[in-house]
């Protein structure tokens, strides 16, 4: 079984409690999930399957859309509805101020990460130091919010879609947006509806994943790997140059590939081989495998 499960995530359970699930009902090893998705949050969480858990860093690295919840005047150690309340202030905001306020953070900007996350200081993950009851210094990182798109705002609710790079904590971004307001603030919920190529159209929830197992027809729903790279574009290579990249060899390509950085690799036959990388050698446009899935 390979190929890449859309698993629509329930909130209450861990990214890895959904990989387990799926080990044990599938009786596969090579389970892995895309990118973590916080307990209470729900949504797109691609489960990648055999030979395709090799795509799990191509797919992590993809910009994400969610939508999410904002709670102004409460502010919890966690940044979500699951913390514990630090502080709570009167939201004495206009609506014109909490719109500026949200759209102020389109664009690049400097994130701290929050205390309950994953990232490790000096080999210690942040939440098991957090959970000690200690707080520490944690280095901002850059992360690009593209767009942000309010979709209501209700005295102290805020519903708002928001589309980011890689690494950005929502929760961050909802309480700094509170922080900015005067007021605090914390993430009320929030779903992710894509990541990468995925997203909630073709998502299926463990249940059902668990019935079409028992039918025996789930195959009909896992996505082939070759659906992750979609965007890039295909090449398909000659029996003679099939055998040879198969066979580790870089080979020469068409100079109409020479603008590009990485493509879809297809043998002769139609059988998705690799994601490649275009390399150029003197004058030669040469192809070599970034990751091979055969």
């Amino acid at each position: 079984m390979n190929g890449v499960i859309n698993v629509l995530k329930p909130t209450g359970m861990t990214s890895f409690d959904v990989v387990a699930y799926l080990r044990r009902i599938l009786k596969i090893k090579k389970v892995g999930h895309t990118g973590t998705l916080d307990p209470c949050a729900a949504g797109v969480l691609p489960v990648c399957l055999g030979k395709a858990t090799k795509a799990v860093e191509f797919l992590i690295d993809k910009d994400k859309i969610y939508r999410a919840g904002l709670k102004l005047g409460i502010s919890t150690d966690t940044q979500d509805a699951t913390g514990k309340i630090i502080k709570e202030s009167p939201v004495d905001v206009s609506k014109d101020e909490i719109e500026r306020a949200i759209m102020s953070f389109v664009g690049k900007y400097s994130q701290v990460p929050p205390m309950y996350s994953a990232i490790k200081v000096n080999g210690k993950k942040l939440y098991d130091i957090a959970r000690e009851g200690k707080v520490i210094d944690r280095k901002p990182r850059e992360v690009e919010i593209y767009s942000i798109d309010i979709i209501q705002i209700k005295k102290d609710s805020v519903i708002f879609d928001v589309e980011c790079s890689k690494g950005t904590y929502i929760r961050t971004l909802c309480d700094d947006i509170g922080n900015k307001l005067g007021c605090g603030g914390h993430m009320s919920f929030l779903l992710r509806k894509k990541a990468g190529v995925f997203d909630l159209s073709t998502t299926l929830t463990l249940e059902e994943i668990r019935e079409l197992a028992a039918q025996g027809t789930l195959q009909e729903k896992i996505i082939p790997v070759d659906e992750i790279f979609k965007d890039y574009d295909k090449i398909v290579l000659n029996l003679k140059d099939t055998k040879k990249f198969t066979n580790g060899a870089k080979i020469k390509i068409s100079d109409e590939f020479k603008k590009k950085k990485n493509l879809r690799v297809y043998g002769w036959d139609g059988k998705f081989l690799a994601f490649g990388q275009v390399i150029k050698f003197n004058e030669d446009i040469l192809l070599k495998s970034r990751k091979m899935f055969i």
